[in-house]
Parts: structure tokens; sequence; C-alpha cells
């Protein structure tokens, strides 16, 4: 009698040992846990769980013998996100970050709450590493004698001596310099033809002079 006493005893001052699968009930008794995918409906009087599928929109990804499933989450395009993987009655959705977006913020469990847009180079920026998922795009600034128009890639100014030109305008970090052609000696205009008749006129009159001075 002493030792069933100290029995009960026992089992009200610690409760009673359910298995991995099992729950304590109210009249603490062990019930058999819910499988994931379903939620507990109710207890029969012989201590079997009825239990019901989660419904759509919802999940639960363990045993249990709770009485609602979780809410899928929602992949919002505006928070830079889209659905990798959809919600199913065991697990939930999966969502990952768009293309042009890096991640801002994660969960505990490392998924990424919100994404931010990319950065963008300014006009006389060169893109030094590009952004990726996890990282925004650095930019850095076009070095003396390189300009970049549209914050890609910065490219060296012209050498107008180079090209035969001369430079008319000089270069900044976000325009080339300006080159034109040098302009042309005015001896160098002349058409042979009118050479050939200056030429010409010189001999004749030349040839009419010489006979006076005789």
């Amino acid at each position: 009698m002493n030792l069933f006493l100290l029995g009960f005893n026992v089992v009200l001052v610690f409760g009673i040992n359910c298995g991995p699968a099992e729950y304590e009930a109210s009249d603490e008794q062990c019930c058999p846990m819910c499988d994931k995918g379903n939620l507990c409906c109710t207890v029969s009087w012989d201590n079997s769980t009825s239990c019901i599928p989660c419904v759509r929109g919802t999940f639960m990804n363990e045993a249990n013998n709770q009485t609602k499933c979780f809410p899928c989450r929602l992949c919002d395009p505006e928070q830079g996100l889209f659905t990798r993987t959809e919600c199913t009655t065991t697990e939930n959705t999966i969502c990952d970050v768009l293309d042009g977006f890096f991640c801002q913020s994660y969960s505990s469990n490392s998924e990424c709450n919100f994404a931010a847009k990319h950065r963008r180079c300014f006009p006389g920026q060169r893109t030094k590493a590009p952004g990726t998922k996890s990282a925004d795009m650095v930019c850095e600034e076009c070095p003396l004698g390189f300009y970049s128009q549209h914050g890609v890639n910065c490219t060296a100014w012209t050498d107008c001596a180079a090209a035969g030109q001369v430079k008319t305008e000089d270069g900044t970090s976000t325009q080339d310099v300006t080159c034109e052609v040098p302009a042309r000696s005015h001896m160098v205009l002349i058409p042979p033809f009118v050479l050939t008749t200056l030429a010409t006129l010189f001999c004749l009159t030349w040839q009419e002079v010489s006979p006076l001075s005789i």
C-alpha cells in the first residue's frame, strides 16, 4: 500500500512521461500527436487523437497537438523578394532575392526579410564591385585622365596629338577631350593649275622686259 501511494505521489509531482510522438492531455493521459501537415481536432474518450489536414495557405512542419496551422509566408516583390519554393501543408514558403536587389534584413533561420535595390554609379564613377544578392554595388571615382558618361567603366581621354589633331577643350571626369583637325597652309590649298598659270605669266612678262634692258 505504501509503495502504491509513493508511486502515485511521484506521478503527481513529476507528471507522466509521454513518448516523443505523444503529448499530455488535460486528464494527464498521453495522446498521440498529429503528423506534419495536420492539426489536432478532438481527443476521443479512448485517448485517440482526431487530426485534420491544414487548409490551403497554412502549414505545420512538425508533429503537434496544435489546433491551428501556421500561415504561409508571402514573398512581396515590393520588398525585393520572389517565391522560390511554394508553400505546402508541411513546409513554409521559401523566398529569394530579386535580381538587382540585395538583402538588408535576415530572419532567425537566415532567410531574407527585406531587400533593397542595388545603387547605381554616377557619371564620373565606375563599378568597382558588382552588386550581389547579399551585398550592394561598390563605386569609385574615375582617376585623372579618365572619364565615364554612364557610371560603368572609366575610359582614357583621347590623345589628340597621337591622332594628328589638336586639343580644343580639356576633358573632365564625365567628358572626353575635344580634338580638331588643324587648319592647312594657304599655299597647300592653291590648286596646281593656278601655280602653272602664274609661272607662265611671269615668263611672258620677263621676255617682254628683257629686250628693253639691252
